[in-house]
């Protein structure tokens, strides 16, 4: 079995892939690798990844968070199988059928629902155990009791409630992991909301502003931690793009620079304001997972 969940703009630059369709090739080796009688899960709502099932040599099975995806009508109107976010379900489809697999918002690792890119992947996940062969039952109550956390998922939304304030930490480090994680916060009322970011120096100038430009649109207070992933360029070069990118969107708003990350986040805790929403990403603080886990630990005295 073969999964490809997406193919977005990260990685451009690298190795010779300067475009989607170079990245395509290469994630498309994936589904090359899957016997004529094994299974490849796609994303029906990215027309590269409906690109890749087109040339596959195996048996395909689709996602989607429409279930009125003229893909994926088609593809279940000739009987295939695929996994659709309906009415707020977790669905599994094949022909004319259908079955509730669950409701998003029993699901712990979409936070509620609230999370786009976390119920794609769940979507891919339940569609490839169904495929696998496991029962319904048994897929149902694995969603529901994989708790989300630094343990289980490292670097993907892991939430540490403090007194007075909440960190967040993830890992996203693309426009497109960017633009889910300001969804999310869209959705958590905060007296302010904080970001500490950075850059990777082998992306694209323009993927690095665009990241920064997205930050500009989700914090009211940006700090840069530049410790790391400098990958050939200079640090300063790194965070004058960011610099620019976002006063393309808020020409005034006031950005530190902090590039120690132990420092860094001993003034983010020092200065947190009660009620305050604070995101690190980009691993911008290094190891921070651990960090932040141990500052909360001395504040209930663990």
């Amino acid at each position: 079995m073969g999964i490809v969940t997406n193919i977005q703009e990260d990685h451009l630059g690298i190795s010779d892939i300067h475009t989607l369709d170079d990245l395509c090739r290469v994630k498309a080796v994936i589904i090359g690798a899957v016997k004529r009688t094994g299974w490849s899960v796609l994303n029906a709502d990215n027309k590269y990844c409906i690109k890749i099932a087109s040339k596959a040599d195996s048996n395909i099975a689709y996602f989607s968070m429409d279930e009125k995806n003229p893909v994926i009508k088609e593809h279940c109107k000739k009987g295939g199988i695929a996994a659709i976010y309906e009415n707020g379900y977790i669905t599994i489809k094949k022909g004319d059928w259908k079955i509730r697999v669950e409701k998003v918002t029993h699901i712990p690792l979409t936070f509620g629902g609230s999370v786009d890119f976390m119920i794609q992947n769940v979507l891919a996940a339940t569609l490839a155990t169904f495929l696998w062969g496991y029962k319904i039952e048994d897929i149902r109550m694995s969603l529901e009791t994989f708790i989300p956390s630094a343990a289980q998922t490292p670097g993907r939304m892991n939430t540490f409630k403090f007194k007075e304030f909440k960190i967040l930490v993830d890992f996203a480090h693309n426009p497109d992991g960017f633009t889910g994680i300001k969804a999310y916060l869209q959705t958590i009322e905060a007296t302010e909301h904080v970001g500490v970011i950075s850059g990777t120096g082998d992306r694209r100038d323009g993927d690095i502003k665009e990241t920064a430009r997205i930050a500009a649109q989700m914090f009211d207070k940006i700090i840069i931690c530049q410790e790391k992933y400098l990958r050939g360029r200079d640090q300063q070069e790194i965070i004058n793009l960011l610099i620019d990118g976002v006063h393309e969107v808020k020409p005034n708003m006031e950005i530190i620079i902090n590039n120690n990350g132990n420092d860094c986040l001993k003034y983010i805790i020092a200065t947190a304001k009660a009620g305050s929403y604070i995101t690190i990403l980009s691993d911008s603080i290094d190891n921070a997972i651990v960090k932040v886990s141990e500052y909360l630990d001395k504040e209930f005295g663990v």
